[in-house]
C-alpha cells in the first residue's frame, strides 16, 4: 500500500468519525491552550489512580470531582457551534468550562455543609443545581448528540407535567425545586450509580485501552486476522469480522470500531470484490458486535453487573455463548456471500505469517489476557485494570520494536483522560433519566403498560421490549444506551418472572443492534460513509448479517441455560453446539445460498430450521434437524441435477 493510499484511508476514517461520532469532532489545539488541556488531563488521570490505588473517596465527593474534570475538558475541546474552529479557543466555551466545573466543585467545597443540612437545601443550592443540570444537558449536545437530549428532556417534561399526562402514566407531579435538587444533590440523579462507575472502573479500563492502543495492539490484531483469515474465501471479510471482535473486547464505540478497523478491511474487501454496500455493512455488523463481547461490553458489563446486584463475572459468563453466536452469524454470512458471487481471499505470500507476528508482537497481548484472569479469579475490575494499566506499558518495553517511552506514557494519560468523556457525560445525562424514574415511577408505569398492552403474554411482551429498546438505543452511545434501555425497557419482563440478568440482556442487545437497524444506523452509516455506499442499504444488509442479535435475546429469555444461568456443563455444550448448527442455518437463509442460489421455499425450510435448534430443547432441536436437513438434500439434489444437464448441454 503507497503513502498515498494510506493517507486517503486515513482521511476516510477520520471524516466518518468526526460526521457520525460526536465525540471525534474536536478541537485540536496547541501553544498555550494545548499545554492547558494536557495538564488537565494528566491531573485527571493521577486523581483517577490515585483513588483507585489508595481508596475511592466520598460517593458524592469522588464524583462530583470526576464530573468537574469532564466539565472541563468538555467545554475546552468541543466548541459550541459546529462553525467554530477547532484549533482556536473560544472565550465563551472557556467561560462555560469554568462555571460547569464550579457548580460541581461547588459539592466538594460545601460537602460537610450540606450532609449536614440533610436535604434542607438553600435557595444557592438550587441556582447551582439548576446551571449545573442544564451544563449537563449542554455539555452532552456537544459531546453525545441530540438523541440522548430529547430523551432525558422529555423524561425531565414527564416530570413536572405528571398530573396532564392521561391514563396510567399519569402521576402527582414534581415541583421545579424538588426536581434540580434531587437530581444534582442526591445520588439517585446526575450523580448516581452510573457516574460512580464512570469514576471508578469505566475510567480506568478506557486507560488501559489507551495504553493499548499506543503500544500497536490494534495494528496487531488486524495483522493476526490476516494471518489467520486473509487467504480464506472472502478473506479481507472475514479479517473484518475476527479484527473487530478482537477490538471490541476493548473498545466502547460502535462507530469507534467501524472507523479504526474499516479504514484498512473496507478498502481491501472492495478490492476483492465484495460490493460496496456489503463491504461496510460487514464492518458495521462486526464492530457493532464488539459491544456485545465480554469482557468490557462497551463498559455496559460493569453498570449491569450493579444495576443487577450480581458479581461482574457473572455477566461476562452470561455474555460469551450469546456474543459467539452473533459473530459466527455474521462470520458464515459473509463465507456464503463470498461462496456466492465466487470471492477469494488474499495470496499467502501478500500475508503477514502467524508466526512471525506472534513473535515479534505476541506479548502485546498479555495484558488483555491476564486482565481476563483477574477478573475470572475475583479481583475487582478496578484492581484487575490497574494491573493490566501497568502490565500493558512493561510488556511493551519487552521489545525494542514496541517499546514506549516517558513522552507516550503521558500521552496515554492524555489520550485515557480524553477517551472517556463521552462515557462520562453521558452517564451524568442517564442520571437525569434515572432521577425522575426513581422521582415519579416512571419504569414500573411503562413496564406495567406493555404488559397490558402484551396482555400478559411472554412473547408479545419480548416483541414490544424489543421495540422500545430500538427506539430508544438510536444514535446512544453504548454506556447510556444500557443505562436507558434496562431502566425502562427491563422491567416489563421482569415483572413476567424473567431472570433479571436475562431481562437486562435482552434489553442490551436490542439497545446496541440499534447501531445496524434502519432507519438511524450510526454504525452502517460509517461503514457506508468509508465504502463509498448508499446508507440506508447497507443499514439493512448489516441487519441480515446481524441476525443472530435478532434472535438469541429471544432464545436466552425462554432458556436461561444460554446466559450460564442454573445450567450443567452438559446443557451448556449442548445448548451452543445445536445454535451453532442453527446459526449456520438461518445465515444461508439470509445469504441466499448454499451449495448454489437457493429459492424461496428452501430459504424458509433453513430460516425456521435453524431458529428451531438455537431454541434450546431436545423437541425444537429434532424438528430443526429434520427441517434443515431436508432443506440441504433438496439443495443438493438441485445441485446434482444442474450438474447432469450441464454434462447433457456439453454432449
Amino acid at each position: 500500500m503507497s503513502e498515498k493510499e494510506k493517507k486517503v484511508r486515513e482521511l476516510s476514517a477520520e471524516e466518518v468519525l468526526q460526521k457520525f461520532d460526536k465525540q471525534s469532532d474536536k478541537r485540536e489545539l496547541t501553544g498555550v491552550w494545548g499545554k492547558i488541556i494536557s495538564a488537565i488531563c494528566i491531573l485527571f488521570a493521577l486523581f483517577q489512580l490515585y483513588t483507585a490505588t489508595f481508596g475511592v473517596l466520598d460517593a458524592h465527593l469522588q464524583r462530583a470531582i470526576h464530573l468537574a474534570f469532564g466539565f472541563l475538558l468538555i467545554f475546552l475541546l468541543y466548541p459550541s457551534r459546529h462553525s467554530w474552529s477547532r484549533s482556536k479557543m473560544h472565550p465563551f466555551d472557556a467561560f462555560l468550562a469554568l462555571l460547569s466545573a464550579g457548580t460541581a466543585m461547588y459539592l466538594v467545597v460545601n460537602y460537610q455543609e450540606l450532609v449536614l443540612r440533610a436535604g434542607m437545601n438553600t435557595e444557592t443550592d438550587f441556582i447551582v443545581g439548576l446551571i449545573g443540570t442544564i451544563m449537563v444537558f449542554e455539555a452532552a449536545r456537544r459531546v453525545v448528540g441530540w438523541p440522548m437530549i430529547i430523551v432525558a428532556f422529555c423524561f425531565m417534561l414527564y416530570a413536572f407535567l405528571g398530573p396532564y399526562v392521561p391514563g396510567i402514566l399519569a402521576h402527582r407531579g414534581v415541583g421545579v425545586q424538588e426536581m434540580f435538587d434531587h437530581l444534582f444533590f442526591t445520588t439517585e440523579g446526575i450523580f448516581g450509580t452510573p457516574m460512580g462507575v464512570s469514576s471508578t472502573f469505566i475510567y480506568l479500563f478506557i486507560l488501559f485501552g489507551a495504553y493499548l492502543e499506543t503500544t500497536g495492539l490494534g495494528k496487531f490484531f488486524i495483522d493476526i486476522a490476516n494471518a489467520i483469515a486473509g487467504w480464506a474465501a472472502g478473506g479481507p471479510a472475514k479479517v473484518a469480522v475476527l479484527s473487530s471482535g478482537l477490538m471490541g473486547t476493548v473498545s466502547g464505540s460502535s462507530v469507534g470500531n467501524v472507523a479504526g478497523t474499516g479504514a484498512f478491511t473496507i478498502p481491501m474487501m472492495k478490492k476483492l470484490g465484495y460490493r460496496p454496500a456489503f463491504a461496510g455493512a460487514v464492518e458495521a455488523a462486526a464492530s457493532t458486535g464488539g459491544q456485545l463481547m465480554p469482557p468490557v461490553m462497551g463498559a455496559a458489563a460493569f453498570l449491569m453487573a450493579e444495576f443487577v446486584g450480581v458479581p461482574y463475572f457473572d455477566v461476562v459468563k452470561a455474555a460469551v455463548i450469546p456474543a459467539m453466536l452473533y459473530y459466527i452469524g455474521v462470520w458464515l454470512g459473509v463465507h456464503y456471500e463470498a461462496k456466492k458471487f465466487g470471492l477469494k481471499g488474499t495470496p499467502r505470500d501478500q500475508l503477514p505469517k502467524f508466526k512471525t507476528l506472534f513473535l515479534e508482537k505476541g506479548h502485546l497481548a498479555i495484558p488483555l489476557i491476564v486482565i481476563v484472569y483477574l477478573l475470572v479469579s475475583g479481583y475487582t475490575p478496578m484492581r484487575a485494570a490497574l494491573a493490566a494499566i501497568v502490565l500493558t506499558i512493561v510488556c511493551a518495553c519487552l521489545r525494542k520494536s514496541t517499546r514506549i517511552g516517558f513522552k507516550q506514557i503521558v500521552q496515554g494519560l492524555v489520550d485515557g483522560s480524553k477517551g472517556v468523556l463521552g462515557v462520562l457525560i453521558a452517564c451524568a445525562t442517564a442520571g437525569i433519566i434515572i432521577g425522575v424514574v426513581t422521582k415519579t415511577g416512571v419504569g414500573l408505569k411503562i413496564a406495567t403498560a406493555l404488559l397490558d398492552l402484551a396482555g400478559g403474554n411472554l412473547l408479545p411482551a419480548m416483541f414490544f421490549t424489543m421495540i422500545t429498546s430500538l427506539i430508544l438505543g438510536m444514535g446512544v452511545p453504548t454506556t447510556a444506551n444500557y443505562v436507558i434501555t434496562s431502566t425502562i425497557a427491563a422491567p416489563a419482563l421482569v415483572q413476567m418472572n424473567v431472570p433479571v440478568l436475562a431481562a437486562h440482556m435482552f434489553a442490551f442487545y436490542f439497545g446496541i443492534v440499534a447501531d445496524v437497524t434502519p432507519p438511524v444506523a450510526l454504525a452502517a452509516y460509517a461503514g457506508a460513509g468509508i465504502a463509498g455506499a448508499n446508507p440506508m442499504r447497507t443499514g439493512v444488509i448489516a441487519a441480515k448479517l446481524a441476525i443472530a442479535a435478532f434472535i438469541v435475546p429471544y432464545i436466552f429469555v425462554l432458556a436461561p441455560e444460554l446466559l450460564m444461568i442454573n445450567a450443567t456443563p452438559f446443557t451448556i455444550c449442548y445448548s451452543a453446539f445445536t445454535a451453532i448448527v442453527g446459526m449456520w442455518g438461518a445465515s444461508m437463509a439470509m445469504i441466499g445460498f448454499c451449495n448454489n442460489l437457493l429459492n424461496i421455499p428452501q430459504r424458509i425450510l433453513f430460516l425456521v430450521g435453524g431458529i428451531c435448534m438455537i431454541i434450546p430443547g431436545v423437541f425444537t432441536d429434532g424438528i430443526g434437524v429434520a427441517l434443515v436437513a431436508v432443506a440441504y438434500v433438496w439443495q443438493r439434489m438441485n445441485k446434482v441435477k444442474g450438474a447432469i444437464q450441464q454434462d447433457g448441454e456439453d454432449l
